[in-house]
């Protein structure tokens, strides 16, 4: 069986989650909240007790690590339920006395994170925002949002690798510049052709790429940026009351999508200093990276499905910032009919715009 760890009240013996509101350690059966250093030494000093070993043990050592289903099993501290889940679930909740979870196995050794940055907003926080954006929103179905019900909201620290370094870039481009002129018989257009030059150097810190095939990555590259200001040294009991999964896209496979990243922000950093000419067009790029690192971390993400027409509709809002984003359904009987106003208003415009001109010709 897989090890777990579910943190308990000091006072009431109740199963504790961690508060966004307070970021503190929080018992909603007595209401007790805990500085997360003071629950920590509470539980080294309890690791550190020895229960009595009286087990013959007579059964195999083998220990269950799943099977080609990729499934893992363990067994609840607080009611003994058997509970199997993904291989790469971090935290979860019992679904029999729905206690919260943490799988410890999943955070060993090198699949331990290096940082986390806990959840700031909550869940009601992640509904306001669904709600706000929704009503905004001018050609959505009316009935989606009279009937709009949320399916499903899931707060989830999803795996996220760090990557820094420096970049030496070299960048070539071919520039134009253009100068007409006329006289009394000719008008006159004379194009000039330049090379450009630009090289220098770029530092990149913490560069985000989700390790998660579960998750979209354009979804996760919207939701940022995250404040790395909050960034903390990992604790298992930061998870508590959320789910999480640990990374299935390892570093070595995350790394094209950080080169890319490095790729187009050098880029656009250099063309953005070739000013003053007509037409700018690249004809030679060198990027060379050194003193690459990279970092793993756990990000707050809360995900909202809902369903409209048989279809289901994600969203994913940054549980550090509340940045939202997801897509929604038109209204084509909607569209189409602020088409035809805004046509109608523009082919007004044109008329009292010709009958002007007609008027003073």
């Amino acid at each position: 069986m897989a090890t777990l760890q579910d943190y308990k009240c000091p006072s009431c013996g109740g199963a504790i989650t961690f508060d966004s509101a307070s970021q503190q350690m929080k018992c909603p059966f007595c209401n007790t909240s805990y500085e997360m250093e003071a629950l920590l030494a509470y539980d080294a000093e309890l690791k550190k007790e020895q229960p009595s070993d009286m087990d013959w043990n007579l059964q195999s050592n083998a220990d269950w690590q799943g099977g080609e289903d990729g499934m893992i099993s363990y067994i609840c501290n607080s009611c003994g339920g058997e509970i199997i889940s993904d291989a790469t679930t971090a935290a979860t909740s019992c679904p029999y006395c729905d206690n919260p979870v943490v799988v410890m196995q999943q955070f060993s050794d090198t699949l331990r994170p290096d940082y986390v940055i806990p959840f700031k907003l909550d869940k009601n926080a992640a509904k306001a925002a669904l709600t706000a954006h929704v009503s905004k929103k001018k050609l959505l179905p009316k009935i989606f949002k009279s009937q709009n019900h949320i399916d499903e909201i899931k707060g989830i620290y999803v795996p996220f690798w760090l990557f820094n370094a420096d970049a030496d870039a070299s960048i070539r481009y071919k520039a134009t510049r253009v100068r007409s002129w006329s006289d009394s018989h000719y008008n006159y257009v004379e194009t000039s052709y330049f090379q450009v030059m630009r090289e220098g150097s770029l530092g990149f810190d913490r560069i985000p790429v989700d390790g998660s095939s579960k998750m979209a990555d354009d979804l996760m590259e919207s939701i940022e940026p995250y404040n790395y200001a909050d960034l903390m040294d990992f604790q298992t009991a930061y998870l508590s009351g959320f789910l999480a999964d640990k990374y299935d896209v390892d570093a070595e496979k995350s790394a094209d999508r950080a080169n890319e990243r490095v790729k187009t922000s050098t880029e656009g950093t250099f063309r953005s200093t070739v000013t003053g000419y007509a037409s700018v067009v690249p004809e030679y790029s060198s990027i060379r990276l050194k003193n690459g690192t990279v970092k793993y971390a756990m990000m707050p993400v809360w995900i909202l499905n809902t369903t409209w027409q048989g279809k289901k509709y994600t969203f994913a809002m940054n549980g550090q910032t509340g940045k939202l984003v997801g897509d929604l359904p038109l209204d084509k009987g909607a569209y189409w009919r602020w088409f035809g106003i805004w046509t109608g208003i523009i082919g007004v415009v044109a008329f009292g715009a010709q009958w002007l001109m007609s008027m003073f010709a």
